[in-house]
């Protein structure tokens, strides 16, 4: 299938994740909006983590110069995000879109990254650390998912395990757990493709 991997807040592991699955399932990947860091942005991140063939980079739609807020970043620009600018790259692949930010993160002075999760209308793979206050903002990421009626196909957790944190997650949330992301001393294509050959996921 193809999916949007969504994350509790920035930095939580949706780039690596989104790496994982390319390079397992052979998915395209796009992210619709990149702020800051355009020499080394996460589309070109998974272009050098990855060596799956079939995985196809399509271009952002939004490369916005500051690190900073997509709304606040876009402003700065000189650049207005529109809902209707987001179209899904046309390919005859799967495709796993990664979001930037929380859920709740603005794009615009009216649009949300929720928002945009609702208007391109696939199952979201949500991404949760495993730190003090994941549990908290799992939970109110999922609530905000089903108050939107968006379907959420999976958690990935991500970081060193903690059965107290994801049993408690899975429980209430009654999410699948789709697989989990350990700590990785390294971070590269060698450990990227070693894990993704681990997994068994499914490509339907």
């Amino acid at each position: 299938m193809s999916m949007i991997i969504a994350g509790t807040h920035t930095g939580i592991g949706k780039t690596l994740c989104s790496a994982i699955i390319c390079q397992a399932l052979g998915y395209d990947y796009w992210k619709p909006v990149q702020a800051g860091d355009l020499k080394n942005s996460d589309s070109i991140f998974v272009k050098n983590h990855i060596d799956n063939e079939a995985c196809f980079i399509h271009p952002e739609r939004y490369k916005l110069t500051l690190p900073a807020s997509p709304h606040y970043a876009a402003a700065m620009d000189g650049i207005q995000i529109k809902k209707e600018d987001f179209i899904l790259p046309k390919t005859t692949n799967k495709i796993v879109v990664e979001t930037a930010g929380g859920i709740m993160s603005p794009l615009a002075d009216d649009l949300l990254n929720i928002d945009l999760i609702a208007h391109l209308n696939l199952p979201v793979i949500l991404v949760s650390g495993i730190y003090l206050g994941s549990i908290n903002h799992t939970l109110l990421t999922v609530a905000a998912f089903k108050q939107y009626n968006i379907a959420i196909a999976g958690i990935v957790f991500s970081g060193t395990a903690n059965n107290a944190t994801t049993n408690f997650i899975e429980a209430h949330t009654k999410v699948p757990v789709y697989f989990s992301i350990p700590f990785f001393k390294q971070i590269n294509q060698a450990t990227i493709a070693a894990f993704a050959a681990s997994l068994i996921l499914n490509n339907n």
